[in-house]
């Protein structure tokens, strides 16, 4: 059959709307799609990390901002708002199986004893029940857990470049008074259903426990809760001696520091002594305590460090300080006969 004018000027029409079509933004030309999903992509993350950068609060801090019943703005305009996905806000996380839980304690355990052993030695060390193993799984728990082997590397990872770095200060220094130098650190505490990580802020001098937090989650809001308490109750250091973990080098907990006018030294990277009697403390308590219980819950947690750490404090007689317990040199004031304690030469 033979098209008519008419039919022929309609077909002329319709392919140039779809021509056009395609030539918009949004239009059907596939070709077009992958750039533009991939633009879409950049643009949301930029927007995601202007946000965190202009309101200068960490994941979990935003997290906490959210409002359920907000009388104004839904959860969705919320994290926009915030720079979070919405699956950040329904996401929750899965806990460790008990098996892992087991095996992350035997890695406890070694790095206590072992501080230098990194995943791969873990995995030919740990007992014969844990076999066997994949080093990659051991070091995922030890990063889940924040322990890293000890020793020098001879190429330093490079510092969040919003952290500062402070230099040691404590090299062959005379540590001869109270309140002279603190010093801080976090270490890993298992549990029969979980963990926990505890946060301790030490007196050189005494050994003195000024105080402690703990937490589920390495973040740094119970390290300054910590520091703040330990400064409301006891005064302040001269010096205050920390490693560079994200947690000591974040704006909150220096700005504390350097609103109390305290000079701040930073361990070396892999220097195993420089926070050397912080990591006593660990093998202490974990020896003498953590490793002989079972911890159901956090208050059950709490109440036996209270416990624990009151008896270390008040009642444990220390060699390094003549048989004196750290309350009689840090708040007595008990002389330590010896004219002072010298760090060796690192």
């Amino acid at each position: 059959m033979e098209e008519t004018s008419g039919e022929r000027n309609t077909k002329f029409i319709c392919r140039q709307k779809n021509n056009n079509f395609r030539g918009r933004k949004g239009g059907f030309d596939s070709s077009s799609l992958p750039a533009n999903r991939a633009i879409e992509g950049r643009i949301r993350f930029l927007k995601k990390k202007i946000a965190e950068e202009s309101i200068g609060l960490s994941l979990v801090k935003r997290k906490t901002m959210l409002q359920v019943n907000h009388d104004y703005l839904s959860i969705g305009r919320q994290c926009e708002l915030l720079g979070l996905s919405r699956s950040t806000y329904y996401y929750q996380p899965c806990g460790e199986s008990s098996e892992n839980l087991a095996v992350m304690k035997a890695i406890d355990m070694l790095y206590t004893k072992y501080p230098f052993y990194g995943a791969r030695r873990m995995v030919v060390n740990l007992p014969i029940e844990y076999q066997p193993i994949n080093v990659k799984k051991v070091r995922r728990l030890m990063k889940l857990m924040g322990i890293e082997a000890i020793y020098p590397k001879p190429n330093l990872s490079k510092p969040d470049s919003q952290h500062k770095i402070f230099p040691y200060l404590l090299r062959g220094k005379k540590i001869e008074k109270v309140n002279q130098v603190w010093s801080t650190d976090i270490t890993y505490i298992p549990m029969s259903n979980g963990f926990f990580y505890l946060c301790a802020i030490v007196d050189w001098y005494s050994r003195y426990i000024l105080s402690w937090e703990i937490s589920n989650t390495l973040t740094t809001e119970f390290c300054v809760k910590a520091l703040k308490t330990a400064l409301k109750s006891s005064g302040k250091p001269e010096i205050f001696n920390t490693d560079q973990g994200s947690q000591f080098t974040s704006n909150d907990f220096i700005e504390v520091l350097i609103g109390q006018e305290i000079l701040i030294s930073m361990d070396g990277k892999g220097r195993a002594l420089d926070n050397i009697f912080v990591e006593r403390f660990w093998r202490t308590i974990k020896y003498e305590y953590i490793y002989l219980h079972e911890f159901k819950d956090g208050k059950e947690l709490v109440d036996g460090l209270l416990k624990f750490i009151q008896f270390y404090n008040f009642e444990r007689k220390h060699q390094s300080l003549l048989y004196l317990t750290p309350n009689e040199v840090f708040n007595e004031r008990l002389p330590i006969t010896k004219n002072s304690t010298k760090l060796n030469k690192m």
